[in-house]
């Protein structure tokens, strides 16, 4: 399976605080990456690597194809402090595409009225994004990504806070996008939607434990050992 992101011996973290220590891994294209690992592992902080956001200080990160990448966060801070709705959230996602200034082509509003279906939220296009629920406020997020139309879609905890049947529309719209040929990653603490991923990256203090198939990565013990778990009686 070809790669879309090489990690080789990355270090990477905040005002003198390391975070990820040495890290190497890959990313296979066109499946869906699950990072997993305990709070304060470096998930968060790998992702913002991926996405360029975060530098690294230490090692390299090569991507396959030189397209951005759409970074989902896990909450937006311009709901608190601009009066967006949630049709010009999801539109922000096309600006990388026509720029922030050109107006809106077609194939613009197509992309986000389709991105808003996709995500079950064309009913609360124009609700203020502030006014939504945690659960509502995510999807119009996850809704923000797709409308960028990105080879590559990392998402931080994208299904956080959200009822089973929410998880249940993101998961299957995830499942959709790898299947139309999008690489995605995501950060999540759910290890059962970390088994149904195509790759694992298993982290622990910021370097990586073990990486692969999610049934040889993610077994009983393996998750004991990294979580801290007391074992069970055999």
């Amino acid at each position: 399976m070809p790669v879309q992101i090489g990690l080789d011996d990355v270090s990477a973290g905040y005002a003198n605080r390391a975070v990820l220590r040495q890290l190497t891994a890959h990313i296979p294209a066109f499946t869906t990456t699950a990072v997993v690992g305990p709070n304060g592992s470096g998930k968060s902080t790998l992702l913002g690597v991926m996405a360029g956001v975060i530098p690294v200080t230490a090692g390299t990160v090569e991507h396959r194809t030189g397209g951005r990448a759409a970074f989902v966060v896990q909450r937006s801070r311009a709901a608190d402090v601009l009066p967006l709705t949630v049709r010009d959230a999801v539109a922000m996602g096309r600006w990388g595409r026509r720029g922030l200034w050109r107006r809106s082509s077609r194939r613009d509003r197509e992309v986000v009225e389709r991105s808003m279906e996709r995500l079950g939220i064309t009913s609360l296009a124009h609700r203020q994004l502030g006014e939504l629920s945690g659960g509502q406020r995510q999807r119009a997020l996850v809704a923000q990504g797709l409308a960028q139309e990105a080879d590559l879609l990392l998402l931080d905890e994208p299904t956080t806070g959200l009822d089973a049947a929410a998880e249940r529309l993101i998961a299957d719209v995830l499942a959709d996008v790898t299947a139309e040929g999008v690489t995605v990653v995501q950060a999540t603490h759910d290890l059962t939607a970390a088994r149904a991923a195509g790759h694992v990256l298993l982290l622990q203090e910021g370097r990586l434990w073990a990486e692969g198939a999610p049934d040889g990565t993610l077994t009983d013990r393996v998750v004991e050992e990294v979580w801290r778990l007391p074992r069970r009686a055999s």
